[in-house]
C-alpha cells in the first residue's frame, strides 16, 4: 500500500508594508500608494493605514523590483525579479497583461508622454521599448555592458496616434552602471551620443519638465547637469542617417555638460526626480536623508548675476588681478539655477520617494503650502513628508519655512526588523512575533495585526498557559513577562519553552545555565491596608542546570546535544554527531524521537531511548535555523537561510514537500497543533502560512513533477540562448536592433497548441477533400460523408475557423514567440489558413500580423520555395482588399464620431448661452440697481 499525505498550500503573506526591493509611487489623485510587498503589489490608503487593494497574480513567484506610472492615472507596469512585466488596472485591481522579454531583474520603466510605449530596462543590460496596446514587445536595443539604472523620455510630440507611431517619435535617455548615459534614436533605433563623464556607476536620471535639464546621479557627492538642444535633436530627427555612429555624435552632440551640484549626502545617489510643477528636484540618498533642491526663477538668477558682478568689480577697486583680468560678464551656472532647499531626515534608509502628481498646476502647490513627498523605508515603514514652500514672489529666507514633518505614515502593521522568533497560541488563533524591540500579536486567519507592545531586543518567545500572557526573551537575559525578571544575569537567553503539564518554563542563555521556572499568582495590596486590589501573574526560580557552554537552544555551543531527566536533573544522555552547533531541536509528542538542525545544513533524527542516530539528513543548502515537529505524528518541518521549509517523514526519512515562497532567510517555524498549518518568519519581514489541505500527495509523483520543473527549466534557458544570442554588430560597431520577446514555457506550449491544431485540421480537410473526390468520380455510389471530428463538433467549428481560434487563445504578447516555435512544413501549413482567413475577412489584424511575423522569419525558405508563390499572391490581394475595407469602415466611423460630437458641442453650448435666461437675469439685476437707488 503506497503512503499517501496531504499537501500544503501557501496563504497570502502579512507583516509587510512595503519591502525595499522596490519603489512605492502615489496614484494620480495622491492619496492612494502603490507600494511593492514582495511578489504583490499593495495599494494603500497612506492617510488612513488601511490597506485599500492587493494585486497579484497565481502564476508569479518572483519579487517585485520596479513600479511606473501611467499618464493615463489607471495603468501601471510592474516589474519583477524574473524579468516579466506585469500591467495592472487600478480600477479592476486585476493583471492586464503579462510581457516577457528580459532575461534578469527588471531595474528601470518609463512609460512615454503618450502612455501607449513603455521602455524597460534590465540586469541583463537590454533596453526594450514595448507596444501597450497592442501588448507586444516592438525592438530590443543592446548598448550597455551592466545593469540599466535608469531610463526617461526625451523628445516627441506626445500627441502620436498609434504607439507605433509614438515608437518612433522620439528619444530614450538611459543610465546604467557601466558608468555610460546613451541617448537613443528611436526613429533609427540606435545609440546616437554616449555620455562618459562619470567615474562612477550611474544611478538615477531625472529630466526637468521642459525638457532642457538632464541631472545625472552617481556616488559621487556632486550631481551632473546636462543642458539638452532641442534645435539638434529636431535637425537630427529631419536629416537621414547615412553617417556613422560616432561622426553623428560628433556633429550632433544634443547633450552637453552644463555644471555640477553639491549634495549634502554622502552615500550614492538612489534615486532623483522632478517635481510635476518643474520648480523642485528630489535627490534620495543612501544615508536617510532626502534633499529638495529649488530652481530659481529668472529675476532671481537676475539678481544673484548682479551681485557677482558687484563683488568682481569691487575686487578690481582693491587691484585684484585676477579680477582684472576676468572682465566678462559671469555665465549662468548650474548652481545657479539649482539651488539646496530644504532636507527630510527619515528614521530609517528610504528604498524610495515619490512626488503628488497632482501638484503640478503652481497655483494648487502654492494654495496648500507645502510639498507632500511618499517615501518608503527600508524598515517596512511607508509615510508622507510635508515640506513647507516659500509663497510666490517670496524668497526663502524671508518665508522663514518650517523644518520638514511626517504626516502621516503606515508602520503599525508589520515589523521593522526581521521577525526571529515565532509562537502559537493553545487554540491556533493568535500567533506572536518579536522582532527587535517589538512584540505582535497576530491573528492567524485574517493576518491582522491584533496587539503591538514594546520589549527588549527579543530572542525567544511563548504563550503561557490560558493564553492570556506572552513571555519573552531577550539579549541582555531578561524574561519579560510585565514584570522584568532577571533570568540570565546580563546574557542572552536564547531559548524558551513551556513546560508539558504548563507549571511552569524552562530557559536556556549564554550564561552556561538551564533555568527552570514555576508559575505563580501573587496577590496585590494596596498601601498598609491588607485588601487585595488584583492577582497577577509572576515566575519563581525553582532549579538552575549549569552546562560547560552556552547554551543556545537546549544544545550547546559545542556542536553537542545533552539529554537530562527533567525531575531529577540527572545526565541521561550525549549527542554527538554535528560539525557545527546545534541551532535548533524539538522532541516528538510521544519523546520518543529527538531531531536537531545544525548550522552544518543536516538535520539528525535521534532516538531517545539509547541515544543512536536514526539518520541524518542532508536538509538544506544553506544552515538549518528552526526545526519543529508536528504533534501526535513523527512528521517534522525544516527551515534554512535557503529560503526554504521542507516538511519530512521522520519514520521513513523520507522528504515529502517543498514549501517555496520566502524571499528571505526564514528564520522560525511555528505549527499548529494537529498540523493544520505552518507559519514562518522569514528575513524579509514576512509571515507567511501554508495551510494542510485535503489534495493528497504522493512521494513518487511529488519527485517526478520536481523532476519535471526542473527539465522545463532547462529547456526554457535552453531555448532562451538559441533564440536570443547576439547576433554581432555592425559595420559601424553599433549592436543590432534585436526581437522583443523571450522563449518561455508557455510559449512553448501555445506552439505546441497550434501544431495540433494544424494536424486536426489538415486531417480534416484531406478527409473532406477524398469523401469529395469520391463523389466526383462515383456520383452514383453516394458515399457517406465522414464524421466530424468529436473536437470541431464539440466547438461547432470549421477546420479553418479552428485553427484561427487556437492562434485568437495565444496571448498577444507570446504569439511571436509561439510561432518560432514551428517548423518550416507547418509554417506552409499554417499560410495556406492564412490564405482562407483573408479571403474571408477573418480577423483581418491578427492575420496581418501572423503573416508578416511568419514572412520576416522565413523570407530565404519562403523565396526559395516555387509553389509558395501563387499562395503568395492570393494572400496579398486578399488582405490588400481586407484591409481596404476595414480602413475605410474606420474611417467611416471616425467621420460619424466627429460629426456626433460637433452636434453635442453645438447643443450644449445652446443651452449654456440661453439668452431667454441671460435676459431674464440682467431685467433682475436692472431693477435691483434702480431699487437701490431710489431708496438712497
Amino acid at each position: 500500500m503506497v503512503k499517501t499525505y496531504l499537501r500544503y498550500e501557501a496563504r497570502r503573506p502579512f507583516g509587510v508594508i512595503s519591502s525595499p526591493s522596490g519603489n512605492a509611487v502615489f496614484d494620480s489623485t495622491g492619496k492612494l500608494s502603490v507600494t511593492s510587498a514582495l511578489e504583490d503589489v499593495i495599494v494603500w490608503d497612506v492617510k488612513k493605514g488601511t490597506q485599500v487593494a492587493r494585486w497579484t497574480d497565481s502564476d508569479n513567484r518572483a519579487e517585485v523590483t520596479c513600479i511606473a506610472r501611467s499618464p493615463n492615472g489607471t495603468d501601471y507596469a510592474v516589474g519583477y525579479s524574473d524579468g516579466s512585466i506585469r500591467l495592472f488596472d487600478l480600477e479592476s485591481n486585476a493583471v492586464r497583461v503579462v510581457l516577457n522579454g528580459h532575461r534578469g531583474q527588471v531595474s528601470a520603466l518609463e512609460f512615454d508622454p503618450t502612455g501607449t510605449v513603455l521602455a524597460s530596462g534590465a540586469r541583463d543590460t537590454d533596453l526594450i521599448v514595448w507596444d501597450v496596446v497592442g501588448e507586444v514587445g516592438l525592438y530590443r536595443l543592446r548598448g550597455h555592458t551592466d545593469q540599466i539604472t535608469a531610463i526617461v523620455f526625451l523628445g516627441g510630440s506626445g500627441k502620436a496616434e498609434s504607439a507605433l507611431h509614438a515608437s518612433s517619435d522620439g528619444w530614450i535617455v538611459t543610465g546604467s552602471k557601466d558608468t555610460l548615459v546613451k541617448l537613443w534614436d528611436l526613429r533609427a533605433q540606435h545609440c546616437v551620443q554616449t555620455l562618459v563623464a562619470h567615474r562612477s556607476e550611474v544611478w538615477s536620471l531625472a529630466l526637468s519638465n521642459d525638457q532642457r535639464l538632464l541631472v545625472t546621479g552617481t556616488a559621487d557627492r556632486e550631481l551632473r547637469v546636462w543642458t539638452v538642444d532641442r534645435q539638434k535633436l529636431d535637425a537630427m530627427a529631419g536629416e537621414p542617417h547615412n553617417e556613422s555612429a560616432e561622426e553623428a555624435a560628433r556633429r550632433w552632440a544634443a547633450i552637453s555638460e552644463y555644471g555640477t551640484i553639491e549634495r549634502a549626502s554622502r552615500d550614492r545617489v538612489v534615486s532623483l526626480k522632478f517635481h510635476p510643477s518643474g520648480q523642485y528636484l528630489g535627490c534620495l540618498g543612501g544615508d536617510r536623508q532626502l534633499e529638495v533642491f529649488r530652481a530659481r526663477s529668472h529675476a532671481e538668477i537676475k539678481k544673484k548675476l548682479a551681485r557677482r558682478m558687484k563683488r568682481s568689480r569691487e575686487k578690481r577697486k582693491d587691484g585684484d588681478d585676477a579680477a582684472m583680468d576676468d572682465e566678462a560678464e559671469p555665465e549662468i551656472t548650474a548652481a545657479d539655477e539649482l539651488t539646496a532647499f530644504k532636507l527630510v531626515r527619515t528614521s530609517a534608509k528610504a528604498a524610495s520617494f515619490d512626488f503628488a502628481p497632482g501638484e503640478a498646476d503652481a497655483a494648487v502647490l502654492h494654495r496648500q503650502g507645502a510639498l507632500n513627498v511618499l517615501v518608503a523605508q527600508t524598515d517596512n515603514q511607508l509615510g508622507v513628508w510635508r515640506v513647507p514652500v516659500p509663497p510666490p514672489g517670496t524668497t526663502t529666507k524671508k518665508a522663514n519655512l518650517a523644518d520638514p514633518s511626517l504626516v502621516c505614515a503606515v508602520d503599525m502593521l508589520g515589523h521593522r526588523a526581521e521577525p526571529r522568533t515565532l509562537a502559537l497560541s493553545s487554540d491556533n488563533e493568535l500567533l506572536a512575533s518579536a522582532a527587535g524591540r517589538s512584540l505582535r500579536i497576530w491573528n492567524v486567519q485574517t493576518g491582522g495585526c491584533v496587539r503591538t507592545l514594546e520589549c527588549g531586543p527579543a530572542l525567544c518567545v511563548a504563550f503561557l498557559p490560558g493564553d492570556q500572557f506572552v513571555v519573552v526573551g531577550t539579549k541582555t537575559g531578561v524574561l519579560e513577562l510585565y514584570d522584568t525578571f532577571d533570568a540570565h544575569e546580563g546574557a542572552a537567553c536564547w531559548a524558551i519553552d513551556v513546560k508539558p503539564d504548563g507549571s511552569g518554563l524552562v530557559t536556556g542563555g549564554a550564561d552556561k545555565s538551564v533555568k527552570f521556572w514555576d508559575f505563580e499568582l501573587v496577590r496585590d495590596a494596596q498601601g498598609d491596608s491588607a485588601v487585595v486590589s488584583r492577582r497577577r501573574m509572576t515566575l519563581e526560580h525553582v532549579r538552575t542546570l549549569k552546562m560547560s557552554d552556552d547554551v543556545l537552544a537546549v544544545s550547546l555551543l559545542d556542536t553537542t546535544v545533552k539529554v537530562f531527566y527533567a525531575d531529577t536533573l540527572k545526565f541521561f544522555l550525549s549527542l554527538y554527531g554535528h560539525k557545527l552547533p546545534v541551532m535548533s531541536l524539538d522532541i516528538s509528542s510521544d519523546s520518543t524521537l529527538l531531531v536537531t538542525g545544525s548550522a552544518d545544513k543536516t538535520v539528525k533524527l535521534w532516538g531517545l531511548d539509547f541515544g543512536d542516530c536514526h539518520r541524518s539528513l542532508l536538509a538544506h543548502q544553506e544552515p538549518v535555523t528552526c526545526v519543529r515537529f508536528v504533534w501526535g505524528t513523527h512528521y517534522f518541518f525544516s527551515a534554512g537561510k535557503d529560503k526554504v521549509v521542507q516538511q519530512w517523514d521522520g519514520d521513513n526519512f523520507q522528504r515529502i514537500q517543498r514549501l517555496d515562497g520566502s524571499h528571505g532567510d526564514v528564520w522560525a517555524l511555528a505549527v499548529a497543533k494537529f498540523g493544520n498549518f505552518v507559519a514562518a518568519g522569514c528575513q524579509d519581514r514576512s509571515l507567511r502560512v501554508w495551510d494542510k489541505t485535503e489534495e493528497p500527495l504522493f512521494l513518487e509523483e511529488e519527485r517526478e513533477r520536481e523532476l519535471e520543473a526542473l527539465y522545463d527549466r532547462g529547456l526554457e534557458e535552453a531555448m532562451d540562448r538559441t533564440d536570443h544570442a547576439p547576433t554581432g554588430q555592425d559595420e559601424d560597431g553599433e549592436p543590432e536592433t534585436e526581437r522583443a520577446g523571450r522563449a518561455t514555457m508557455e510559449t512553448l506550449k501555445a506552439g505546441e497548441r497550434i501544431m495540433e491544431a494544424l494536424d486536426l485540421a489538415d486531417a480534416e480537410r484531406a478527409k473532406w477533400d477524398a469523401y469529395a473526390e469520391q463523389t466526383r468520380r462515383m456520383p452514383h455510389l453516394a458515399p457517406p460523408p465522414p464524421d466530424v471530428h468529436p473536437v470541431l463538433q464539440f466547438e461547432k467549428l470549421t477546420a479553418d475557423a479552428y485553427v484561427l481560434r487556437t492562434v485568437e487563445r495565444v496571448r498577444a504578447a507570446e504569439l511571436e514567440d509561439a510561432l518560432l516555435v514551428l517548423p518550416f512544413a507547418r509554417v506552409l501549413a499554417l499560410l495556406a489558413y492564412v490564405d482562407v482567413w483573408a479571403r474571408r475577412r477573418w480577423n483581418t489584424p491578427l492575420t496581418s500580423r501572423v503573416l508578416f511575423f511568419l514572412l520576416k522569419t522565413h523570407q530565404n525558405q519562403l523565396v526559395a520555395t516555387r509553389t509558395m508563390r501563387p499562395r503568395l499572391d492570393s494572400i496579398r490581394s486578399h488582405l490588400r482588399a481586407a484591409v481596404a475595407a476595414q480602413r475605410d469602415q474606420i474611417g467611416f466611423n471616425l467621420a460619424a464620431l466627429t460629426a456626433l460630437k460637433t452636434e453635442w458641442e453645438a447643443n450644449a453650448t445652446a443651452e449654456f448661452f440661453d439668452e431667454a435666461q441671460i435676459q431674464a437675469v440682467l431685467d433682475s439685476q436692472l431693477a435691483k440697481r434702480k431699487f437701490t437707488g431710489l431708496k438712497a
